[in-house]
């Protein structure tokens, strides 16, 4: 028989909930400033939204809050605050910079909401490894290395087409905090990328070469060590058989 829950235990749980509902608020801080044309500012904002998705996922499960509030669907308030941070405030400021130029800035934009719609309502989004399956639409992190390194307008759009196909596609894409393999080299370069990131919003972009080198190349090997992975297995379960 479980363990009664205490009303100290609820509120524990339920504060969770309120620490990830309060990514609602910085997504809307982040919309005005992009509005506005702030775009460090909108970045740094979705950046505090994804340190606090960082975070209330371990705490979440560390205090079992499901078992707590089971009335209270964690993963469905997480959905609807990271299809804003991660999907409609990029798309936007994406358009509304106008970094990749007109039309494409607003084909890229309609590939990135519709995509990530549907991407959000496949319940196999997550393999048993917990890997993503198909780009996990973490459009923020895309259009903040644009800002970053501002490639020519065909690269970006067609990264962007690249991603958006992707999404659909079965390959792993590594999430750092819950995928086991290399979990440590992830965290890592993780930590390299976020303090890179930081750097560039602080000085709101005008950052060396060397900088945008970093971002470029953490946020690869985010991107595509899932995919590594994968490769390697099936290479050495054809091997051994």
């Amino acid at each position: 028989m479980p363990d009664p829950v205490s009303k100290i235990d609820e509120w524990r749980a339920f504060s969770i909930h309120l620490l990830t509902a309060s990514g609602a608020f910085w997504a809307f801080l982040s919309i005005i400033a992009a509005a506005e044309r702030r775009w460090a500012d909108m970045f740094g904002w979705l950046g505090l939204a994804l340190f606090v998705d960082a975070i209330d996922g371990p705490m979440a499960r560390k205090v079992n809050v499901q078992r707590i509030l089971p009335n209270w669907s964690g993963d469905v308030l997480d959905q609807i605050i990271d299809y804003a941070t991660y999907v409609i405030i990029p798309a936007f400021a994406l358009y509304q910079s106008g970094i990749i130029g007109r039309p494409l800035s607003f084909v890229a934009a309609a590939l990135i909401v519709i995509t990530s719609a549907i991407y959000y309502a496949d319940t196999r989004m997550k393999t048993s490894d917990y890997y993503f399956r198909g780009f996990p639409v973490a459009w923020n992190m895309v259009v903040f290395t644009f800002f970053a390194t501002q490639p020519n307008s065909i690269t970006a759009f067609l990264f962007v087409a690249f991603c958006a196909v992707a999404t659909f596609l079965p390959i792993k894409f590594v999430h750092p905090t819950r995928v086991k393999r290399l979990r440590t080299l992830s965290l890592a370069v993780t930590a390299v990328w976020a303090l890179l990131s930081t750097g560039a919003i602080f000085y709101h972009f005008d950052v060396s070469g060397w900088v945008k080198l970093g971002i470029v190349a953490t946020g690869l090997y985010l991107l595509g060590i899932g995919a590594v992975l994968q490769l390697v297995d099936r290479f050495t379960r054809r091997k051994e058989a």
